[in-house]
C-alpha cells in the first residue's frame, strides 16, 4: 500500500470509537457534577511554554518534544502535555480574577517523540482536569475522589490509587542534598543522562526508566521523610480527607512525577491489567507555576488520564441486542429497538433471517451486554428471556420497553444518560 499512517500514530475506527465516546461522555457528565467547565487549548505553543514549566532536564524536553521553527523563525512545539498550555491560558486571560476555585477540563491530542510500544503512541490522547486558587487538602481529596468515581463509572476494576507528597521549595533542598549523598557512591552505575542530571537536577534520576538505573536507586531516601511542617500537615490532611470520602488508597513513598512543576501532593492510579505500563491516570499539585508564568501566586492541582491506557480496560457495546425469529418477531423487534433508543439506550437488532446461533455469535462479536430472543412463543405470551452476556444469567420479563429498561439500569454501574443530561 502506498500511503500509511506515520509510525506511532493510529486511526481510531469503529467499533473502538464507541469506547472513546463512552469514556468522554461519562467524564463530561461527572465533571459537570463537580462544577468543571470545558476549555479548548491550541495544540501548538511557543517552545518556552514547555521548557520553563516541564523542566529542561526532563526526558520530555530533552528527547521527546516535537519542536520546529516556523516560517517566522519562532521555535514552536506540539504540546506534549496539557497543564503548561492551560496555565499559559489561565494567566493570559486573567482567569485568576474569578472566584476560587476555578475548575476546568480539556480533552485532545498530545505529542511526544518516543519509541512506540504497547499503549504508547507519538500522538496520544488525554483527558485533563485543573482546579485553581485553593491550597487545601480537601480539594486534593475531592479531585482524587472525582477521578476514582470516573474510572469506576466507565467500568474499570483492579485499580490502585497511590499517593505521596514530594514537598515544596522550602523542604526540597534538604531532600536534594540527602538524595545526592545517597547516589554519590553509585553514580558510576547510572546511565549517562543520570550522571549529567546528578548536579543539574538529581530528582530526575528517580524518574529514569533505564533498568540499571532503577536497580541502582533502590533504597534511596523517600521524599516524605524530609517534608517541612507545612507539607507534612497538608499530606496528613489529604489522607484524613480521603478516608472520610471512602476513597481506597495506598501511600507510595517512591512515587515520583516526571515534570518539574509538581509540589506537595502527587498521585497515580494504576491497573493490575496493564503489565509494566500500568498507570492509567496521574496528577498532583503545582503551587508555584502560575507566578512563574507572570501571574499572581496561585495554587493549583490537576490530573490527566491517558485514553490509550484506558481503552483496553473498557468493554463497550450495545446495551441490548434483539434476536428476532420470523417476520412477525422482526417487526416487533424493530419497534422495541426504536423505543429503547428513544430512551437513551444503545440498542441493536438483527435484520436478516439468520439462525439463532448466528445471531448470538454476532451479538457476542459486537460486545452486546444483553440479548433478547423474540419468537412466536414470546409474542404469544408477551414474555421473553433476557440473557446477560457477561455472567450468562437469564431472567424472564414482560415483552415491553419499561421492563427492558428496568433490567438494564439495575445491572449498570453507571445508568445510561437520558436526553438533556
Amino acid at each position: 500500500m502506498k500511503f500509511r499512517t506515520l509510525k506511532g500514530l493510529q486511526d481510531i475506527l469503529p467499533p473502538d470509537i464507541a469506547v472513546w465516546q463512552h469514556i468522554e461522555s461519562t467524564a463530561k457528565h461527572i465533571f459537570k457534577n463537580y462544577g468543571y467547565q470545558e476549555i479548548r487549548l491550541p495544540i501548538m505553543e511557543s517552545t518556552d511554554v514547555f521548557t520553563r514549566s516541564i523542566g529542561e532536564t526532563s526526558d520530555i524536553v530533552e528527547k521527546e518534544m516535537y519542536t520546529f521553527e516556523d516560517k517566522g523563525g519562532r521555535s514552536v512545539t506540539l504540546r506534549p502535555e496539557g497543564t503548561a498550555s492551560f496555565v499559559r491560558a489561565y494567566v493570559q486571560h486573567h482567569i485568576y480574577n474569578n472566584p476560587a476555585p476555578q475548575k476546568f477540563f480539556y480533552t485532545g491530542p498530545m505529542f511526544r517523540y518516543e519509541r512506540p510500544q504497547a499503549f504508547r503512541f507519538r500522538q496520544f490522547y488525554q483527558i485533563g482536569v485543573e482546579a485553581m486558587g485553593i491550597d487545601d487538602p480537601k480539594l486534593d481529596a475531592e479531585i482524587i475522589s472525582m477521578l476514582s468515581r470516573l474510572l469506576s463509572g466507565i467500568g474499570l476494576e483492579g485499580l490502585d490509587v497511590q499517593i505521596t507528597s514530594i514537598g515544596c521549595k522550602k523542604c526540597r533542598p534538604d531532600y536534594r542534598a540527602a538524595l545526592k549523598n545517597f547516589l554519590k557512591e553509585k553514580l558510576d552505575s547510572f546511565c549517562s543522562d543520570c550522571k549529567r542530571r546528578y548536579d543539574l537536577n538529581p530528582l530526575r534520576i528517580l524518574d529514569c526508566k533505564v533498568p540499571g538505573c532503577i536497580e541502582s536507586r533502590k533504597g534511596s531516601p523517600p521524599v516524605i521523610d524530609y517534608l517541612c511542617d507545612e507539607c507534612d500537615i497538608h499530606f496528613e490532611g489529604l489522607k484524613k480527607n480521603l478516608a472520610e470520602l471512602n476513597v481506597p488508597h495506598t501511600v507510595n513513598p517512591s512515587l515520583v512525577r516526571g515534570l518539574d512543576y509538581y509540589t506537595k501532593t502527587a498521585f497515580e492510579v494504576t491497573s493490575e491489567n496493564l503489565g509494566s505500563q500500568s498507570a492509567v491516570a496521574a496528577g498532583g499539585r503545582y503551587d508555584s507555576m502560575v507566578d512563574e508564568f507572570g501571574g499572581p501566586p496561585t495554587p493549583g492541582i490537576g490530573f490527566a488520564m491517558g485514553m490509550e491506557r484506558i481503552i483496553p480496560l473498557v468493554s463497550e457495546g450495545p446495551e441490548i441486542f434483539l434476536c428476532p425469529l420470523g417476520e412477525e418477531a422482526a417487526e416487533k423487534a424493530l419497534l422495541l429497538t426504536e423505543q429503547l433508543r428513544s430512551e437513551g439506550l444503545w440498542a441493536e437488532m438483527n435484520y436478516d433471517a439468520a439462525s439463532l446461533r448466528s445471531q448470538m455469535r454476532k451479538a457476542n462479536k459486537i460486545g452486546a451486554k444483553k440479548v433478547v430472543v423474540i419468537g412466536d412463543d414470546e409474542i404469544k405470551n408477551n414474555k421473553a428471556v433476557i440473557k446477560n452476556m457477561l455472567d450468562r444469567e437469564e431472567v424472564t420479563i414482560n415483552l415491553n420497553v419499561s421492563e427492558f429498561i428496568k433490567i438494564i439500569q439495575n445491572n449498570n454501574a453507571s445508568p445510561p444518560l437520558k436526553k438533556g443530561d
